[in-house]
């Protein structure tokens, strides 16, 4: 069995948490669509186990079987825009603090 990643044990809580409730939204996406955990896991091509470690939001399942069951519920174009620069707020924080800096070093050049 492969040792686990460092990452995994050091996942931040609130990251854990959006696993979690991803989970849950999941498993209640199959429950309303009436399929058992046996027939959802076949469509995923995982064993029942995984599907399960998938809907408690295990950050050990694949990021392409969760890619999977999203595309399963029609979810998954919504994929792209989770990483999207335009709504990236700390690079943004970045640039701003930069053309800060900027504006700061070209007012002290002009003051002299």
């Amino acid at each position: 069995m492969p040792k686990p990643s460092e990452a995994l044990s050091t996942l931040p809580p609130a990251a854990a948490e959006a696993l979690r409730r991803l989970g849950d939204h999941l498993a209640i996406a199959r429950i309303r669509r009436k399929e058992s955990q046996r027939v959802w896991a076949q469509r995923l091509g995982v064993s029942v186990p995984t599907l399960i470690r998938l809907e408690q939001g295990d950050p050990g399942v694949s990021i392409g079987i969760l890619a999977t069951a999203l595309w399963m519920m029609g979810r998954a174009p919504a994929l792209p825009d989770l990483a999207d620069p335009e709504k990236d707020r700390g690079a943004l924080e970045l640039d701003v603090r930069e053309a800060m800096r900027r504006r700061a070093v070209r007012r002290k050049e002009g003051s002299t």
